[in-house]
């Protein structure tokens, strides 16, 4: 496969700095020296700078990641084994990461809700998509659909949370309890609804 088309590239390597630096820490001279493309570049296809920049990478990675968390909750039949190894491989995958490479919108959102309405508006509707598809995927194993939706919000407040103490921490326990706690509230709700 051959190398991204310039614009790729900057997108790549913004996706990168950001996630590990956040937004305020990761200027534009960086990006374009990391992404191999001259500076100009950045403003020929953003040219809402910066801002623009970081607006399109959460539409674009927040979205991808949503799909493939989706994706490792898929890969088994077992709903709280499929959560326990969702959990897992965020784990391994920050530990393997040296602890810089966590969620891609979480960074940014933490620090861009006071200050940017714009992001903060972006990164919002990204949590919100995120919910919904986890809702719909609990709501395979729960019928009541405001337990589904309670499930969800604590999947995603879960791992944002478990990534923030494991890169803390340099250690990927967070998120490994993270994802056996998420697997007995799922149990639970289920045990629940089959008592009703």
């Amino acid at each position: 496969m051959g190398k991204p088309d310039t614009r790729g590239r900057i997108q790549d390597a913004a996706a990168v700095l950001f996630r590990r630096h956040g937004y305020s820490a990761t200027g534009l001279k960086r990006i374009a020296a990391e992404a191999d493309a001259p500076f100009g570049s950045i403003y020929h296809f953003f040219p809402g700078g910066k801002q623009q920049l970081a607006e399109d990478m959460i539409r674009t990675s927040g979205p991808a990641y949503g799909r493939m968390v989706l994706a490792l909750l898929d890969s088994v039949p077992d709903p709280a084994e499929s959560l326990v190894r969702a959990f897992d491989a965020a784990a391994d995958d920050l530990a393997a990461a040296d602890y810089a490479d966590a969620c891609p919108i979480g960074t940014l959102a933490l620090e861009v809700a006071s200050s940017d309405e714009v992001l903060r508006v972006a990164t919002a509707e990204v949590f919100e998509e995120w919910v919904g598809a986890a809702t719909r995927w609990f709501g395979r194993w729960v019928a009541e659909p405001k337990t589904a939706q309670s499930l969800a919000y604590s999947m995603v407040m879960m791992l944002e949370g478990a990534f923030m103490l494991s890169r803390a921490a340099r250690d990927p326990e967070p998120l490994r309890v993270a994802g056996r706690s998420m697997a007995e509230l799922l149990r639970t709700a289920i045990g629940q609804a089959g008592e009703d």
